[in-house]
């Protein structure tokens, strides 16, 4: 018996598989620290500390000197406080 070289092409071969293109990056611009305090208007008035080792988020207004916390995660960052901040003072209004 005779075989036939390994490397010749046999007309049942398998076709050659595409490259598959790399993944997207992922946008991962940064996110505001200063905020709009919903109280007296003004704009980047609000800053927030994130006390990681309180699990504790504050933010207070430069200008009204209003306050506000809320406990965060360590998935938490400056905006999920602001949001809980605003989402609290519409509870309040209802």
């Amino acid at each position: 018996l005779i075989f036939p070289p390994a490397n010749s092409h046999s007309p049942m071969g398998r076709r050659k598989s595409k490259r598959k293109p790399p993944p997207k990056k992922k946008m991962t611009g940064n996110l505001d620290t200063q905020f709009t305090c919903p109280f007296c208007n003004h704009e980047k008035s609000c800053d927030v500390k994130m006390e990681r080792t309180r699990n504790t988020g504050i933010i207070s207004c430069s200008v009204c000197l209003e306050e506000f916390q809320t406990p965060i995660t360590y998935l938490s960052e400056p905006v999920d406080v602001y949001s809980d901040w605003i989402d609290a003072c519409e509870a309040a209004n209802q």
